[in-house]
């Protein structure tokens, strides 16, 4: 079995844990050890009918007790909490995550399960139920979020190993993907169509007038981005000028031009499609 390209190891998740009872707590914590635990227990083979295995249907649920502090900190960047997940659509780079987790806890307390649909977040409230569209190919499923992360830069979601089996991103271990929040009993939303790499870009600003986006263009072009541009939409019969860098044609490039445009300042850089 391919494992992703890259995969959270207990230090990205340790913080996590750290993180909540630093935030609970008004004096600075000493150093703690990571406690021992035992193996973990064998996912077992792989489900023959995977494939088949049903996505869940979003409903109703209270919100966990645990995984949803106001705020938390991990790796030196903090991180609130939505008061909901409603509205919620982004689009950026998905990851899995997969053996060395199985039956682990998850965020909110549960057991991880990796042949179930479930995924991590960084900010939606726990559970939420999200659609993920793989943009490479239109395959799209629903996945529950029961977890934390990934706290890698520029990824947005990490999935079950089935949920990624089923959007074909296993072998490839990333891929460009929408996530959109979904209500309860809604069982599903209208998928984005597949973006060839032709089509995907990253946007470093947004703005209503011409000038400012003139003004960071200039900013890009003088730090040698030569593939920036300016590109006019009507939003709510308004003019919107995006900057954007590409197009982009994989996942490396992606990470490549966010790091240096962060670098640079310009912290937004987003995926975006046309």
């Amino acid at each position: 079995m391919k494992t992703r390209a890259w995969r959270p190891s207990t230090s990205h998740r340790l913080p996590f844990l750290l993180a909540l009872i630093v935030a609970g707590c008004s004096t600075p914590p000493s150093v703690i050890s990571p406690p021992k635990h035992p193996p973990l227990p064998s996912p077992g083979p792989i489900p023959a009918d995977i494939e088949n295995i049903p996505d869940p249907v979003p409903r109703a649920e209270p919100r966990s007790a645990r995984g949803n502090p106001p705020f938390y900190d991990v790796l030196g960047k903090r991180y609130f909490v939505l008061n909901t997940a409603e509205g919620y659509l982004e689009r950026g780079v998905a990851s899995w995550y997969g053996p060395g987790f199985h039956a682990a806890n998850t965020s909110n307390g549960e057991s991880y399960d990796m042949y179930a649909m479930t995924g991590a977040h960084k900010t939606l409230p726990l559970p939420a139920y999200v659609q993920v569209t793989n943009l490479s190919n239109g395959k799209h499923v629903v996945v529950r979020l029961n977890d934390r992360g990934p706290f890698k830069e520029g990824r947005i979601i990490d999935l079950s190993y089935t949920a990624a089996a089923k959007l074909d991103m296993l072998k490839a271990g990333t891929t460009f993907v929408e996530v959109r929040a979904l209500t309860p009993m809604q069982k599903s939303a209208p998928p984005p169509a597949p973006a060839a790499t032709s089509d995907l870009y990253v946007q470093a600003g947004a703005f209503g007038t011409e000038a400012n986006a003139t003004k960071l263009l200039g900013q890009l072009r003088a730090k040698g981005i030569d593939n920036a541009f300016v590109r006019e939409d009507q939003v709510d019969g308004k003019a919107l000028y995006r900057v954007r860098v590409g197009p982009i044609p994989s996942v490396n490039e992606f990470d490549k031009v966010v790091k240096r445009l962060r670098m640079l300042g310009f912290p937004d850089a987003r995926l975006a499609a046309n």
